[in-house]
């Protein structure tokens, strides 16, 4: 028998689940990019360089290991062709990660531009660009898309995608294991059911949309290439299109896992009575105990040891796709990673578990929410051993926890995890001053919630029955007319019988029918009950009937209820557990961000590379600023190029300025300076000088720190119109 349970309180629920969606479209509905796990370290020529002749290539090296196509690595001319041999060349060496591209010989002065994009060894998409100058830098430069690799609505997706497989896993294998583990009755109960279900749909049709996602995610990003089966063949030759798949055929396992575990396994744990020993062998006591016993164990024992194998695989697929398959000590990171993963699912899917036991099921025993304390207690320690060394791996430094984005959302994520032990310590003392559930009171909730299933069935099958009844009454008419008066003596007893509880009957033979004498009553097993409650089944009315199974089945869920509410620690128990899995749907959303986040360690090898720079810094820094003085002639753009956008370094600044057709326009006077105010330095003004019409230049220009400066633009295009324009610049 499949045990529900009352539809109680599920609007908290149902809020908490509200919450963790607006916090995933916080977090990946702004269409941010991924950060790059593998970061750009050098090039030949530099970034920002003016070399004396063309280079014969254009060489770019990394952090770790990338995979790069020959489209990967573009070199633009100063009016936006490609001028790159169109085939990559591996100049790794080593531990160095170093690709390039040729270049033709013969190429004229001016300013190249270098696009590049990648895929990490963590499966993560990567992309940049910089410029480098023949001879002297040139008035113009190529244009570059500005959305990065892994942005944009493909990346939002993406990102949502890899959370909810995330939840997926945690509530199919915690969910599972709370089953076999903690409380093998769980397997008859409908809301435990479905919650490892969903979380095994859930999981497959992220596995599926990301498979899909791959293409345009690390390529073009426009959504339209999901359907791209060239590039879906491309990726299934990578590390993460091979990890997909393989959790595609271990969903395949998991599947007759979860048949078994709800099918033979939820048999032989039915109460006795209940369904488990019916018919010829239920009345020859053909079941022996001890063998029913020996049958459970084995069961036990079979679906401990395969679904321990099952979702170590699953962990696996993320361990040897992501952070711990690269970097330092991978042999003893990705082990790590999957020990990590299995504490995770335990401890937040048996909380998911116990959750939906607690609110939509039976009284739960107090054995088996020892057992999974004892369980979640073993997950905290794995979590606190693994977790230390990975963010030692990560992180490095001291200085980086507070540094790095990495290290500030590591912080995040052990305050959530100190949150969630405090509200677990809670939930313990609610656990240790449980009563056991009576056999009795177990039974009864059990039958009252079977009950109440059935009384919707008998309603539906009432008005079924009603249907059908109307559908033959115009062809029975008239022989029930020609045979009403020779029907009544004998209908009269089967009618009084079953309508005496609903309209009174002024013949007072029903009046007799509480009274036990069997001489009077010739039906007495209806009439015994005191407070006899008609069975919707033989009442003539369907609609009579659908609404009476309908106030049966909403009073026995009211008295469920009341008897579930009256038991104060329980309530409490299902309060605290509520507010965990509140924290833990939180907890798991920040986790996902982690694993995109570029780790500490990455990012500090990258600035100690590139002189203490960062590599989002490390671009040139181009601003578009409309104007207008309020006099004739006085609207229009000026366009400011930053080169190389680098605190102590000789930046050179560009700017032109064009009318609203976009015809080069010259005015009176220009000025431009730089303020920051966080360190209360500037205005530091800059003399650009007018080099042609609509241009002017400065060289040498010196910014002292680096961080978000305000630049400051002055443009007058008379004696008495002029206009101030304030933007702020990051400088590396």
């Amino acid at each position: 028998m499949v045990t529900t349970g009352p539809p109680a309180r599920r609007s908290a629920v149902l809020r908490m689940l509200v919450v963790a969606v607006a916090l995933a479209g916080a977090l990946f509905g702004g269409a941010v990019p991924a950060s790059a796990h593998a970061a750009l370290t050098g090039s030949t020529p530099a970034q920002g360089s003016v070399v004396d002749r063309a280079p014969e290539q254009v060489a770019l090296t990394f952090s770790e290991g990338v995979a790069m196509g020959d489209d990967s690595i573009r070199v633009l001319d100063p009016h936006g062709k490609r001028v790159d041999r169109g085939k990559l060349r591996n100049l790794c060496s080593g531990a160095t990660v170093k690709y390039g591209t040729g270049l033709p010989p013969g190429l004229g002065n001016g300013t190249y531009t270098v696009a590049w994009q990648a895929v990490s060894a963590d499966s993560h998409p990567v992309s940049g660009a910089f410029t480098f100058s023949v001879g002297a830098p040139s008035k113009s430069s190529a244009a570059v898309p500005q959305q990065e690799a892994g942005g944009g609505l493909v990346g939002a997706l993406y990102g949502i995608a890899r959370c909810l497989a995330y939840a997926g896993f945690v509530l199919m294998a915690g969910g599972a294991a709370f089953v076999v583990a903690c409380r093998p009755a769980a397997a008859l109960v409908r809301s435990v059911q479905r919650l490892v279900v969903q979380g095994w749909a859930l999981l497959t049709g992220t596995t599926v949309a990301m498979l899909l996602l791959r293409t345009p995610y690390t390529g073009s990003g426009d959504l339209a290439d999901v359907f791209d089966l060239g590039g879906l063949q491309q990726v299934l030759l990578t590390k993460p299109g091979a990890a997909l798949v393989s959790r595609l055929l271990l969903l395949a396992a998991a599947a007759l896992f979860v048949a078994v575990l709800f099918g033979a396994f939820a048999r032989a744990h039915e109460p006795a009575g209940a369904g488990g020993t019916t018919g010829a062998e239920g009345e020859a006591g053909a079941v022996d105990p001890a063998e029913e016993a020996r049958r459970r164990k084995d069961l036990t024992f079979g679906l401990g040891i395969g679904g321990v194998i099952v979702a170590t695989g699953f962990a696996a697929t993320w361990a040897m796709a992501e952070h711990a398959s690269t970097g330092l000590q991978p042999a003893v990171a990705m082990p790590v990673d999957v020990l990590h993963l299995l504490a995770v699912a335990a401890w937040l899917g048996g909380l998911a578990a116990l959750l939906v036991s607690l609110y939509w099921g039976p009284p739960v025993e107090r054995t088996a929410v020892r057992r999974f304390s004892r369980i979640a207690f073993g997950s905290v320690v794995v979590l606190a051993a693994t977790g230390v060394y990975q963010s030692w791996r990560q992180v490095g430094t001291w200085s980086a926890l507070t540094g790095t984005a990495y290290g500030r959302l590591l912080l995040l994520k052990v305050g959530l995890v100190a949150v969630l032990v405090g509200i677990a310590w809670v939930s313990r003392r609610w656990t240790a001053r449980l009563g056991e559930v009576r056999a009795a009171e177990d039974t009864v909730a059990a039958t009252e919630a079977g009950d109440t299933a059935a009384a919707t069935d008998v309603a539906d099958a009432a008005q079924e029955a009603g249907e059908a009844a109307e559908r033959q009454s115009v062809k029975a008419a008239g022989k029930a007319t020609g045979k009403a008066a020779a029907g009544a003596p004998a209908a009269s007893s089967t009618a009084t019988a079953t309508a005496t509880a609903a309209s009174p009957d002024p013949d007072p033979a029903p009046e007799e029918t509480p009274d036990t004498d069997p001489e009077a009553a010739p039906h007495p097993a209806p009439d015994t009950d005191p407070e006899p409650e008609p069975d919707p089944s033989t009442d003539t009315d369907p609609a009579r009937a659908a609404q009476l199974a309908r106030q049966q089945a909403a009073l026995r869920t009211a008295r469920t209820k009341r008897l579930r509410d009256a038991d104060p620690e329980r309530l409490g128990l299902r309060r605290s557990v509520l507010a965990e899995a509140s924290v833990a749907v939180v907890l798991l959303v920040v986790t996902t961000v982690l694993t995109a986040t570029e780790p500490a360690r990455t990012e500090a090898a990258v600035q100690a590379a590139s002189g203490g720079q960062s590599t989002a810094s490390n671009q040139p820094q181009v601003l578009t600023v409309p104007f207008d003085t309020g006099g004739p002639h006085g609207k229009g753009t000026a366009r400011v190029d930053l080169d190389p956008g680098r605190s102590g370094n000789a930046n050179e600044l560009r700017l032109r300025l064009s009318d609203p057709s976009g015809k080069a326009m010259d005015v009176p006077e220009v000025k431009v300076s730089f303020t920051q105010k966080a360190k209360k330095l500037g205005p530091l003004p800059v003399v650009p000088r007018h080099t042609g019409t609509g241009h002017w230049r400065a060289s040498g220009v010196q910014l002292p720190v680096p961080g978000q400066w305000q630049l400051s633009l002055l443009v007058r295009t008379s004696d008495i119109d002029q206009v101030t324009e304030i933007r702020n610049v990051k400088i590396g």
